[in-house]
């Protein structure tokens, strides 16, 4: 495969990443604390200074898929009135959960009461309280009232603080499906004083719809184009050879 070639393949890759991401969030458009990913591209400059080529002629750009980003665009809240569902109005938090794998973040605030008293996730990954262990409930409670600094009472009297943190840079964090979040050991979670917890609410998925749609049109329209070029690229290729090959 000579530079046109691997020009195309490398567009071609590309416009299936920004389709795939895209379809993504068009998946997870009613995820509760989703945040829509976007594809970060780049372009690679190789000169080549063998070629026999006029000035600028020489320099190659090939298409780079770089990184992915998370969209940081607030959410909207739903009101459900159930006691343990939580959202929080500081956009950098996160409330910690406790899975197989450690201990996670999330801003999918859907929890319940498991058969021993603790507050777990639709996982059943138990939701921390302050101090790193799982936050539990005394059996038979009947009033829960989560304060919006993330305190826990109930009728019994203080029954826990919640653990809620945030992080030096968000775009770090590696999701874990579609809820959860991993922190690299360099990035320490740091406790959030004032999260802004809403009881009885539940945030949404900041996908909309609509515009995921058009956006998804569009990458598609892109790689089927990039589909075209590849296929004329290799017919080019095709008569190239079968012309070398009649000289001989």
């Amino acid at each position: 495969m000579d530079s046109p070639g691997y020009i195309v393949l490398s567009r071609l890759i590309a416009a299936q990443r920004a389709t795939a991401v895209t379809a993504n969030n068009m998946a997870n458009a009613d995820t509760p604390g989703y945040r829509a990913h976007r594809p970060l591209f780049g372009a690679v400059l190789e000169r080549q200074l063998w070629a026999d080529a006029p000035r600028g002629g020489r320099d190659l750009a090939f298409a780079q898929d770089r990184a992915t980003w998370r969209d940081a665009t607030p959410a909207p809240l739903t009101r459900t009135g159930n006691p343990l569902d939580l959202a929080l109005s500081d956009q950098e938090a996160f409330l910690a959960v406790e899975t197989p794998r450690g201990e996670r973040y999330t801003r999918a605030g859907r929890f319940t009461l498991d058969g021993q008293g603790r507050v777990v996730d639709a996982e059943g990954n138990q939701v921390l309280a302050a101090g790193g262990q799982p936050l539990r409930l005394e059996p038979n409670t009947s009033r829960i009232d989560i304060r919006g600094d993330g305190a826990v009472l109930t009728e019994n009297g203080p029954a826990g603080q919640l653990r809620i943190v945030r992080f030096a840079d968000l775009q770090r964090l590696t999701a874990e499906g579609d809820r959860n979040f991993a922190a690299p050991e360099d990035m320490p979670p740091e406790p959030v004083a004032a999260p802004g917890v809403v009881q009885g609410a539940v945030e949404g998925s900041n996908v909309r719809p609509v515009l995921e749609m058009t956006r998804l049109t569009d990458d598609m329209r892109h790689f089927q184009f990039v589909a075209q070029m590849a296929e004329r690229e290799g017919e080019r290729l095709g008569s190239a050879v079968e012309r070398i090959l009649r000289r001989r």
